[in-house]
């Protein structure tokens, strides 16, 4: 019986001990932010840098579970570090302006907002003109149309998520709801930020 009763803590320690590396974290907060739980979420990420500091700057993930948490101020700071890692990333640069925009006001964000140069994704530049106020909408839903198939889909997909969510920054909810709802509905992807205008959407109440 005492064998046994080793061998099960045994198990049970190595269950433990399997679900805390860093691997098991990382997992463990992309599923709790799909689950549109993004507090746990953060806990499970925060997990992971304590184990695992050096992560910190990677875990632009970490930076949308904040963001949705409500904690914009770490947010942002989760997003200045990825800067350091990823220096050409509009995306990054976006959700940085998002976080100082909920945080303190969108003329807030337009002051520090993240210079990029050299992301050639569709419609990556178009998107960053208009958070840096230069840009507009049409712009973005014009260059979205290029391609065709599940590239026209995704560049789509891109285009309503990132006005959706500048429009929500804005003050704009009746914006913002139409264009998220086109990007996690009319033209869902199954890649992470696909599933962010899920998220988004269910967290908001607007999949009713």
């Amino acid at each position: 019986m005492k064998q046994l009763l080793s061998l099960l803590l045994l198990g049970l320690l190595s269950s433990a001990q399997a679900q805390d590396t860093p691997n098991a974290l990382f997992q463990q907060g992309v599923d709790a932010f799909f689950a549109a739980k993004p507090k746990e979420s953060v806990a499970a990420f925060d997990k992971l840098i304590a184990l695992a500091p050096d992560s910190k700057p990677q875990l632009w993930q970490r930076g949308l579970s904040l963001y949705y948490a409500g904690d914009f101020k770490g947010g942002r700071e989760q997003f200045e570090v990825h800067q350091t890692v990823n220096g050409n990333d509009v995306e990054n640069a976006a959700w940085h302006f998002l976080c100082i925009a909920k945080g303190e006001s969108v003329a807030a964000a337009r002051k520090v907002f993240i210079p990029i140069e050299g992301d050639s994704r569709v419609p990556m530049k178009q998107v960053h003109e208009l958070f840096a106020g230069k840009g507009s909408e049409e712009a973005v839903l014009k260059a979205a149309e290029e391609g065709d198939g599940e590239n026209l889909r995704n560049h789509r997909c891109y285009a309503h998520l990132y006005l959706g969510l500048y429009f929500e920054a804005s003050g704009d909810d009746v914006k913002a709801k139409e264009h998220m709802l086109k990007a996690a509905k009319d033209f869902s992807m199954d890649h992470y930020m696909g599933r962010v205008a899920q998220v988004h959407v269910k967290i908001r109440g607007w999949d009713k």
